[in-house]
C-alpha cells in the first residue's frame, strides 16, 4: 500500500476522498442518512448497467438495441466508483478495507495445475459487436 505515483491506486483514493468531500460538503441531509443513501445509490447504478445490458444485446424487442458495450463500461465503472464512494463514506480506512478483502477473495482461487499463471486474461477477450451475447472463451 505503498504506491505514491500519480497514476497509480493512490491517486485513485486521493480521488475518491474529494469525491466524499464534495458530496459531504453538498449534502443538506443527516449524516446518517446521507450514509445509507450512498450504499442504496449502488442498487441504482447496477440497474443501469442491467439496463446497459439489455440494451446492448436488444433483447427488449419493443426498443431494439439501445446501447453499446461501451455503456456496459461506462455503467459498471459507475458502479465501481459508487462502492468506493460508499466504502470511504463508512470507513476513512477504505484502502486498506479493500485491498485487504481483496486479498482474500485472491487467495480463494485455486492455483493453476503445475502452477503456471494463464496467459490469457479476461481483460484480452475483445466485447462482442453490438448485439451479441458475450461467449466464455472455451
Amino acid at each position: 500500500m505503498s504506491d505514491t505515483s500519480a497514476d497509480g491506486p493512490s491517486a485513485v483514493w486521493h480521488t475518491v476522498d474529494d469525491l466524499v468531500r464534495w458530496l459531504d460538503r453538498e449534502s443538506a441531509l443527516p449524516v446518517e442518512q446521507e450514509r445509507l443513501l450512498r450504499i442504496l445509490k449502488l442498487s441504482e447504478e447496477a440497474g443501469e448497467v442491467a439496463q446497459a445490458v439489455i440494451g446492448a444485446t436488444g433483447q427488449n424487442p419493443r426498443k431494439g438495441r439501445t446501447h453499446s458495450w461501451d455503456d456496459v463500461h461506462s455503467e459498471l465503472c459507475d458502479v465501481i466508483v459508487t462502492a468506493m464512494v460508499a466504502l470511504r463514506t463508512l470507513t476513512p480506512e477504505a484502502r486498506r478495507v479493500f485491498e485487504g478483502h481483496l486479498e482474500r477473495v485472491a487467495e480463494r482461487v485455486p492455483a493453476p495445475p503445475g502452477g503456471e499463471v494463464p496467459t490469457r486474461a479476461v481483460r484480452d477477450v475483445p466485447a462482442p459487436p453490438v448485439g451479441e451475447v458475450p461467449v466464455p472463451p472455451a
